[in-house]
């Protein structure tokens, strides 16, 4: 397995430098620039600018010491919010919306499990049917409609909840932007555990375990899970990265000073070092939850093996 895992995020080095490469020059294609403004700046100011940040050597000079700078951990400086780096962002940043996203995430595994579970067990009645609109509700309602109404309901018209900031991570502060989070991901895990497991229901594993006499709480719980939690794993490597690099609806909603609100700000300011230091997180996320996709999918799954 260990050799398996490192030819993986080896692997994953070309992966990395190709989507860095492309994003690099994609962003510099889109008009305007990090120091364009309402008022244009002076020509001499302008041109100390592009100094500074060295936006006045050729292109391909700049994409050389990006790459030496990434090489070394070095981000670069932030263009738009000019006290800071982009390392320092995301050490502010990251770290709440690790803490969001993770428990949104354990909430919509575990929720949307059991109610997929309840629904295949109960397929074609009433609790599969209300399961299943729930569901579709979930899937379709957007965060930014969710977000405000549950605001106005738990926090506004019954004052048990706290309308929005941070609090220094005070349990109550998280729970609105964590459930606003975790509906959608509830509803998709949900449909993807009943769809499973009515297909697990009816294989010959389950149906020679029942045959041995085993109680209905451990053919399902146990054997019949195993098998329908598979796609539920898949679909979660994506969702975990997407879900732990930030919201930008939510915290901008609930005043969460996460990453999320910094990625739309980046790329209407032209903030080139940003928007990279995003990509590369974002696709950092992607590999590296892939990657645990693949062994617990292997650890649930005998059949599989690594070669």
């Amino acid at each position: 397995m260990l050799r398996y895992v490192l030819r993986r995020l080896i692997g994953a080095i070309p992966t990395l430098f190709l989507i860095v490469t492309i994003s690099f020059f994609l962003i510099r294609v889109a008009p305007g620039g990090p120091f364009d403004l309402e008022r244009p700046l002076e020509a001499k100011v302008m041109e100390n600018l592009q100094r500074i940040y060295q936006l006045d050597k050729p292109l391909w000079q700049q994409y050389l010491i990006y790459l030496g700078n990434i090489a070394r951990g070095d981000l670069g400086p932030s263009f738009y919010f000019r006290d800071f780096s982009v390392g320092e962002l995301f050490r502010q940043g990251l770290p709440i919306s690790i803490q969001l996203g993770t428990m949104a995430l354990g909430l919509a595994l575990f929720v949307g499990t059991m109610l997929g579970t309840i629904a295949a067990v109960r397929q074609n009645r009433p609790t599969d049917y209300a399961v299943m609109v729930i569901a579709t509700a979930g899937i379709t309602i957007p965060n930014f409609v969710v977000a405000p109404l549950l605001t106005l309901l738990l926090a506004i018209r019954f004052d048990w909840l706290p309308a929005g900031g941070w609090g220094e991570g005070a349990w109550d502060h998280k729970l609105l932007p964590v459930v606003t989070l975790a509906l959608p991901q509830v509803a998709v895990v949900a449909r993807l555990t009943r769809g499973a497991m009515i297909e697990a229901l009816r294989s010959n594993h389950i149906r020679t375990a029942r045959a041995y006499g085993l109680p209905g709480y451990v053919v399902i719980g146990v054997h019949a899970l195993r098998s329908a939690i598979l796609p539920v794993v898949s679909y979660a490597g994506p969702a975990a990265a997407a879900l732990l690099t930030g919201s930008v609806v939510v915290e901008t909603i609930f005043g969460i000073p996460g990453i999320g609100r910094h990625f739309v700000q980046a790329a209407l300011n032209r903030d080139y070092t940003l928007v990279m230091g995003t990509v590369i997180v974002i696709a950092c996320f992607i590999v590296v939850f892939n990657l645990l996709v693949d062994l617990v999918y292997a650890w649930l799954d005998p059949r599989v093996r690594f070669d």
